[in-house]
C-alpha cells in the first residue's frame, strides 16, 4: 500500500509542479535522461542479481514477449486501418503493447496474493517486459521515428546501445555473481529512484485537455493493454499451455497491468506522439485500479 501511495503521490506531484511554474519547460527531458541512463540500467543490474528460475517462472517470464508481439500484429493493422499517423502508431503498439510490471505491478502483487510472491513479478519484470522494451521495443520505436524504410545496422544500433540493454545483459551474465556490498547498495538506491522519478515526469507532461484529439488511439491501446491482450495471454496460458494455480493467475495478472512507465519514456524520447504516451499512462494507472480488481476475480478460478 506504500508503494501505491508514492505512486499517487509522485503522480500529482507532477501535475502540482506544471501548474505552479516550479519546474523549467524541459524538466521531463532532464528526468527521463536519468532514468534512462541511469535509474533504469541500475535497476536491470539490482534485480536480476541471484533470481533463481523454474518452468513456472520462464512461462511467466515468456508471458510479456508474447503480449507485445501480439501488440504488433493486432494493432498496427487496425491502427494503419483506423487512419492513424504512423508515430501514434508507434506509440500505440509501444506503449500499449508493455505492462507496468514492477512499479505498479509489484506493488500489487504484494496487496492482492501476498508478499511471498513477488518473485514472479520480477522475473517477469526483469526477464520478460524489460528485455522486451530494451530490444523489441527500442527497435519498433526506431522504426516508427525513422519513418520507411531504417536500415537494419542503424536499428541495431540503437538495441546495443541502449544503456537498459546494455545493463541487462551484464545482469544476466553476473546473475550468480555475489555484489560488493557497497555495490549492491548503491544500485538499490539507484534502482528506486526510477518510479518516483517518472511519475513526476509522466504528471508533469499531462495535460487533460490532450484527449479530445487522442480518444480513439487512447480507446485502442487501453483496451488492448487493459483488456484484450491479457485475455488472449489467458487463453494461450490455460488451453495451451495448462497453466493453473497462483503462479499462473499472477501471470496473467501481470499481463494486466496498466501501461509501462519506461515504454512511454522511450516513446516521448523517440518522438512517438509524446502526449498519446503520457495519456496513455496517465490515464491507465488510475484506470487499471478498477480493471484489476475485476481481473482479480476472473483469475480465481484458475
Amino acid at each position: 500500500m506504500d508503494n501505491l501511495i508514492l505512486l499517487v503521490f509522485c503522480f500529482a506531484a507532477g501535475i502540482i509542479l506544471r501548474l505552479l511554474g516550479r519546474f523549467p519547460a524541459n524538466a521531463s527531458a532532464v528526468l527521463n535522461s536519468f532514468i534512462i541512463n541511469i535509474g533504469l540500467p541500475a535497476m536491470a543490474l539490482a534485480y536480476l542479481n541471484g533470481l533463481s528460475l523454474s518452468t513456472e517462472l520462464l512461462y511467466a517470464a515468456a508471458a510479456p514477449w508474447v503480449l507485445f508481439l501480439l501488440a504488433i500484429v493486432i494493432l498496427w493493422p487496425l491502427c494503419h486501418g483506423l487512419g492513424f499517423p504512423r508515430r501514434t502508431t508507434g506509440c500505440v503498439i509501444l506503449v500499449g503493447g508493455l505492462a507496468n510490471t514492477s512499479f505498479l505491478g509489484i506493488p500489487m502483487i504484494e496487496a492482492f496474493y501476498g508478499p511471498e510472491w513477488v518473485s514472479v513479478g520480477v522475473v517477469m519484470d526483469q526477464l520478460g517486459s524489460y528485455i522486451v522494451l530494451s530490444v523489441l521495443g527500442i527497435a519498433l520505436a526506431r522504426v516508427f521515428a525513422a519513418g520507411p524504410g531504417p536500415s537494419p545496422r542503424d536499428i541495431a544500433l540503437k538495441v546495443l546501445q541502449f544503456p537498459p540493454f546494455i545493463a541487462t545483459i551484464a545482469g544476466l551474465l553476473l546473475m550468480n555473481t555475489t555484489y560488493p556490498v557497497w555495490l549492491d547498495g548503491m544500485l538499490d538506491r539507484l534502482a528506486v529512484t526510477v518510479a518516483p522519478l517518472a511519475l513526476i515526469s509522466i504528471g508533469f507532461q499531462l495535460r487533460i485537455s490532450d484527449i479530445g484529439g487522442k480518444v480513439a488511439p487512447l480507446v485502442v491501446g487501453l483496451a488492448y493493454k487493459l483488456a484484450v491482450g491479457p485475455l488472449i495471454i489467458l487463453v494461450l496460458l490455460v488451453l495451451v499451455a495448462g497453466g493453473r494455480g497462483t503462479v499462473a493467475q499472477i501471470t496473467v495478472f501481470e499481463v494486466a497491468m496498466a501501461p509501462m512507465v519506461g515504454a512511454s519514456i522511450v516513446a516521448m524520447e523517440n518522438d512517438l506522439d509524446p502526449q498519446l504516451a503520457t495519456l496513455l499512462v496517465g490515464l491507465g494507472v488510475p484506470i487499471s485500479f478498477i480493471t484489476l480488481v475485476a481481473w482479480r476475480y476472473i483469475l480465481a478460478g484458475i
